[in-house]
């Protein structure tokens, strides 16, 4: 599992275990909280084609799907 805090999430790189569409590195570029400060929106952008992507935060606790980092 990885360890994942949302307030550190910005700007932090990931790399797709299976890769769809031929995109493997990602960077979240956008991260939006309410007024709870729960998060409600992320985003992650692939590196190579700019491809933006909104997906639960939490997936990238999954070690099956994500892996920390460019690798």
């Amino acid at each position: 599992m990885n360890k994942v805090h949302p307030k550190k999430l910005l700007q932090s790189k990931w790399t797709a275990v299976s890769p769809l569409n031929k995109e493997k590195h990602f960077m979240v570029t956008s991260v939006e909280f309410d007024d709870d400060n729960n998060m409600i929106d992320c985003v992650v952008e692939a590196v190579m084609s700019k491809n933006e992507y909104h997906i639960a935060w939490r997936d990238l606790n999954n070690i099956s799907q994500w892996r920390q980092g460019w690798k």
